[in-house]
């Protein structure tokens, strides 16, 4: 009798996950995999719905918050008084208003002109600015990162932040709770043994049980003085110093920020600080002391799985949507939604010339092998691809209109799409798009195109791995 009772128990919980996930999985294909996982896998696929499967990120952040979290549309009031004079607002010009009220209507941020910013091409030239950067700071130094290393770079930060609470600076860093086990000896002990203040965000528990392990806050960014920032792909260590001639390191492409936008990052940081810290915000500080010192026109966008969850798939797909004559895409992990798809395809049809480079050897192989089988859906339709030799690529770029451009911590693929909390900031600005279309036309000039001929050439062994792979790809 006891094991007829264990065995109901089971089904129960089999079909009670699986329930839960077709009425509250919006994704068709997701919502499938997890319906499958518990009905087939008795216990275990249960389990593995209630670590990875369910999202309490929305739940939690709106207990912070104290408000609702819904994506608004039109003019936001709060920001725009906030940001005031009018001045530090950009207005663009007739061809780029759509894609301005998109942007803003996804973001709830305005856009602001008077900017300035810098191009920094991997750990060789990014890491001895941002250095330089905390060394003079005189007010406060706010990081954070998905992977701080524990090499000879990541050591060259602890010291200078160290130094610079020594010598009284407000200094905070925010690492992610599993990319700070991607090496060891584990940052938080240096950062503890040298006096930085530091927090984890949602780091993994036994007991309790941490129900939060695929929710990873991969959004990088330094805000030294609230009068420069840096963000883009790169964390912090030795991986990202390239050695162009031995091959070595992982390309990646840091962004060097100054006036109006870097209060925008601040408020990413100060809002993902006080969740880990389980804190209300604090009181907003009047910005009008921000000066010009560009010409460019930026914006911050978050995106995650909590109010700005798709906020990253609608602005990708629209701004491609928005496109007129080229688009150039570099992303080392390719695994766009079905919107994004059809509104490549479309763009192709319409006449536009769409670019997109990717890593010829990837870190993680099981992805590179999933975009190669879903490849033919735009190769069909003259979508110029391209894989670029070694050393890894981990760049993330998005240009449209020699005018526009994306930049960030996010790529192309489910994880960014919908699991990670992640930031873009969007430039208006034609001097930064043609030096981002020099580089990725230099990185043409030394990659192979891939054709469709290339992709059907696949022998069967490795289509059904491709295949294989590709089915999982909502969980890569």
């Amino acid at each position: 009798m006891t094991g007829w009772i264990v065995i109901f128990l089971i089904l129960l919980l089999n079909f009670l996950a699986a329930g839960h996930a077709l009425m509250y999985k919006r994704d068709p294909r997701t919502a499938w995999g997890w319906i499958v996982t518990c009905l087939l896998i008795p216990t275990v696929g249960p389990v593995l719905y209630f670590l990875l499967g369910i999202n309490r990120i929305r739940t939690r952040a709106r207990k912070l918050k104290g408000e609702a979290l819904i994506l608004k549309s039109g003019r936001s009031s709060t920001y725009l008084e906030k940001y005031t004079p009018d001045n530090y607002l950009f207005s663009p010009d007739h061809g780029q208003s759509a894609m301005d009220n998109l942007s803003q209507a996804i973001s709830n941020r305005p856009l602001l002109g008077g900017n300035k910013v810098q191009v920094l091409f991997n750990g060789n030239e990014a890491y001895p600015d941002m250095l330089e950067s905390i060394n003079k700071a005189r007010k406060n130094i706010y990081l954070a990162t998905f992977i701080f290393e524990t090499n000879k770079t990541g050591h060259r930060f602890i010291q200078a932040l160290g130094a610079a609470r020594k010598r009284g600076i407000d200094v905070r860093v925010m690492l992610d709770g599993i990319g700070e086990y991607y090496s060891w000896p584990k940052a938080g002990r240096y950062l503890k043994r040298a006096k930085v203040p530091f927090t984890r965000f949602l780091p993994p528990r036994l007991i309790p049980l941490s129900p939060f392990i695929n929710l990873r806050n991969h959004r990088k960014m330094l805000i030294v003085d609230d009068k420069i920032a840096y963000t883009g792909g790169m964390n912090i260590g030795d991986r990202h110093i390239v050695d162009e001639l031995k091959g070595t390191g992982a390309r990646d492409i840091q962004f060097k920020l100054a006036g109006p936008v870097v209060s925008q990052m601040k408020d990413v940081f100060m809002e993902d600080w006080s969740f880990c810290k389980g804190i209300h915000l604090p009181t907003i500080e009047n910005r009008n002391s921000f000066d010009t010192t560009g010409s460019d026109a930026c914006r911050i966008i978050t995106v995650g799985p909590n109010q700005d969850i798709d906020k990253l798939r609608m602005l990708f797909t629209g701004m491609v949507s928005q496109a007129r004559k080229k688009i150039f895409i570099m992303t080392p992990y390719f695994l766009p939604s079905h919107e994004l798809v059809g509104a490549i395809q479309v763009a192709a049809l319409k006449g536009v010339e769409v670019n997109i480079v990717l890593p010829a050897k990837n870190n993680l192989p099981y992805v590179h092998w999933a975009t190669q089988n879903m490849l033919w859906e735009i190769l069909q339709y003259r979508v110029n691809v391209y894989y670029q030799p070694p050393p890894f690529s981990h760049s993330k770029l998005f240009v449209i209109d020699e005018a526009y451009s994306i930049i960030g911590s996010a790529n192309m693929d489910p994880r960014s799409l919908r699991l990670n909390f992640e930031m873009v900031a969007e430039i208006y600005s034609k001097d930064l798009a043609r030096e981002l279309i020099e580089h990725f036309e230099d990185r043409v000039s030394k990659s192979k195109r891939i054709t469709l001929a290339d992709v059907d050439s696949r022998s069967v062994p490795v289509r059904l791995r491709d295949s294989i792979c590709w089915l999982f790809s909502p969980y890569l």
